[in-house]
């Protein structure tokens, strides 16, 4: 599944597994030094947490890097034919996304009722929402601001994993409309009267098929979630 992680930073999603531009850094700097030390040495990263992201990659994006031991060519590491497939799928999603002009935002008005350090639960009219602050208290009025570009969408029966929800906001939702182009459709996705903007590939949207009126499920990290002191304007848009 193709999807964002951020303000136009495309991942791709395999389960509860994101492949976003930090492994595709990590693919690229090993196909380019044929190691991996030296690929997480370029990066400023170490080795055991390199091999660790490549092993979770790996069981659920398949064999992504192949690696030799020692022998007359010393041994080293190539990308396989999935890995090199996966990065230029990222690139080319990554493309598409920074081609996007603007990026809209659904902003909810809220009321913070619990801060975890640099997270806080807002209480919407879409219930409870995890984002990032910047020096909320408990009671202050806030927006909460979502990019179009940060939802993912996925089929209602789709099985989710239960134990993802303190990182992630999920939401029940129905297709409101589509607006479809050539490489990024904007779907409106209602959520007890509020209107959430997503931005899903022609990929994503073949697969899902969507068409308004069908139940979906909304998903988006609570890193990808914007708190801001209350200010004049409100609503979704």
């Amino acid at each position: 599944m193709d999807g964002t992680t951020g303000r136009g930073q495309a991942a791709l999603i395999e389960g509860d597994t994101e492949f976003d531009g930090r492994d595709a850094a990590l693919l690229d700097a090993i196909h380019e030094t044929g190691s991996v030390a030296a690929a997480a040495s370029d990066l400023g990263r170490s080795r055991a947490r390199a091999l660790s992201r490549i092993e979770t990659l790996e069981d659920a994006f398949g064999v992504l890097v192949e690696r030799t031991r020692g022998g007359s060519g010393g041994g080293g590491s190539q990308l396989s034919p999935a890995g090199r497939r996966l990065l230029n799928r990222y690139d080319r999603l990554q493309a598409v996304l920074a081609a996007t002009a603007t990026v809209p935002e659904t902003v909810l008005d809220g009321t913070v009722r619990r801060v975890d350090g640099e997270l806080a639960t807002v209480d919407t009219a879409v219930g409870d929402v995890r984002g990032l602050h910047d020096g909320v208290g408990v009671g202050d009025a806030v927006q909460v601001r979502i990019g179009a570009d940060a939802v993912t969408v996925y089929a209602s029966d789709e099985r989710a994993d239960p134990n993802a929800t303190s990182a992630r906001n999920r939401l029940h939702a129905e297709v409101v409309a589509i607006e479809s182009g050539e490489t990024v459709s904007t779907v409106q996705i209602g959520v007890d009267g509020v209107t959430f903007r997503v931005l899903i590939t022609s990929d994503s949207a073949a697969r899902l098929d969507l068409a308004v009126g069908d139940e979906v499920l909304i998903r988006w990290k609570a890193t990808a979630t914007r708190l801001v002191s209350q200010t004049s304007g409100s609503g979704s848009r």
